[in-house]
């Protein structure tokens, strides 16, 4: 994994080419020579940070709409209001 450094000038007017770097490490992100961010792919911020997914996130995954999901229905066992 290699950690790219880029200006942020650079990024501005490469963005893309900041985001394909990101997925071969680190890119730094420097402001008047000095680093100030850091862009991350996104599989590696969330096993740095040991987040999960979110379901949201899930069901706007590509193929998605071919899982199967068929939930139970909920069960709550209720006593009718005592209005006396």
């Amino acid at each position: 994994m290699g950690i790219t450094t880029i200006s942020s000038r650079d990024f501005n007017q490469d963005t893309s080419g900041a985001k394909k770097a990101s997925k071969g490490g680190p890119v730094i992100i420097t402001d008047r020579g000095k680093p100030s961010h850091v862009l991350l792919s996104i599989e590696e911020y969330q096993r740095l940070t040991g987040s999960l997914p979110s379901i949201v996130e899930l069901l706007a995954m590509p193929g998605a709409n071919d899982i199967e999901f068929e939930p139970q229905p909920a069960r709550i066992n209720t006593k009718p209001a005592d209005l006396s």
